[in-house]
């Protein structure tokens, strides 16, 4: 099996890691190091560069918590990332160098958070039969509810009908450059109030995240009679557009605000991806299911794409070796 060259991440590889980033099958805008600097304060990176004879072939965001390594735990998703010209074999000589490297360096597991399918540029699973290979654990599993833009939607009754209430409420949707007022006066009221919580990003994050990204990450507001009823947070890939936050005022309960919000993004705005993604609607690790939220996606024609978390042993490389025939 070919030996791979793993190396740790070090800020002067930041041009270098970006490029790569750009130029992969499995990677979105969120692998970038300016995103996942943003909060650096809050992990210890760990991030992986994997050379053959000096050229870079896989990159593996990460960082360290105790004795195990994380595919970064400040990013929704990540994974290996690699290109297009990166082949099976390759991925598995890859990956079993990288667990060497993690035992050598005395990391006892890998945890593995995928890259769901929608985000890939092209087809790009082959990690997904690697950690078959080298026996890891499935540990967690949560359920993205997406709509499929090049298929027929089908949309429930319910949600034509918020539309046309929308439609006589003269509510207005405007793309916003800043942040304040729909994290003020909904997203954060409703997260405290409802489930005691806070959104993941501070204000002042994701306004510099936007500064950063600004074709990437959109703020769409629901205004009616010059209030704000509603809004959500997209982040924007490739393929996909993803809501990050939807909130919506409880006292604008009947107004179709976010039934008015989602025709517009799905139809209109974003219509041209080819998936938008709601995200999850899973607590306790993926083995709980907020029925009702569920139900809330789908009346919109969306339907279920899962998101796999793996466990891997690092002394795992071994199961890697001897199984090309």
């Amino acid at each position: 099996m070919t030996a791979y060259t793993v190396k740790r991440y070090h800020k002067n590889d930041y041009t270098l890691w970006n490029d790569f980033v750009s130029q992969a099958k499995n990677a979105t805008f969120l692998f970038h190091r300016d995103f996942m600097e943003y909060h650096a304060d809050r992990f210890e990176d760990f991030s992986l560069l994997i050379f053959k004879e000096e050229k870079l072939h896989a990159i593996l965001p990460a960082n360290t918590q105790g004795n195990s390594i994380h595919s970064h735990q400040g990013l929704t998703y990540g994974g290996l990332v690699y290109k297009e010209e990166t082949k099976q074999t390759a991925i598995i000589a890859i990956f079993n160098s990288v667990l060497l490297f993690l035992k050598n360096a005395g990391f006892k597991k890998l945890y593995i958070k995928t890259l769901p399918s929608i985000y890939h540029i092209k087809p790009g699973e082959e990690i997904l039969y690697t950690l078959f290979l080298a026996e890891a654990k499935l540990i967690r599993r949560d359920s993205l509810s997406v709509i499929d833009q090049s298929q027929e939607k089908s949309i429930s009754k319910i949600r034509k009908r918020g539309l046309k209430k929308a439609i006589l409420n003269k509510l207005i949707i405007k793309e916003e450059s800043k942040f304040e007022l729909f994290w003020n006066e909904i997203l954060i009221p409703n997260l405290e109030n409802r489930h005691d919580a806070k959104p993941v990003h501070s204000i002042e994050e994701i306004s510099r995240l936007k500064a950063f990204f600004p074709d990437n990450i959109h703020q769409f507001n629901v205004y009616f009679e010059d209030k704000i009823a509603a809004g959500t947070t997209v982040f924007e890939t490739g393929t996909t557009a993803h809501c990050q936050y939807i909130s919506k005022n409880p006292d604008a309960e009947n107004l179709g605000s976010l039934d008015y919000l989602f025709h517009y993004l799905i139809n209109e705005r974003f219509a041209n991806k080819r998936f938008f993604d709601f995200g999850i609607s899973n607590e306790n690790q993926g083995k709980n299911l907020n029925e009702g939220l569920t139900y809330w996606k789908e009346s919109f024609g969306a339907s279920t794409i899962i998101h796999d978390f793996y466990e891997v042993e690092t002394s795992n490389y071994t199961k890697l070796n001897g199984i090309f025939v």
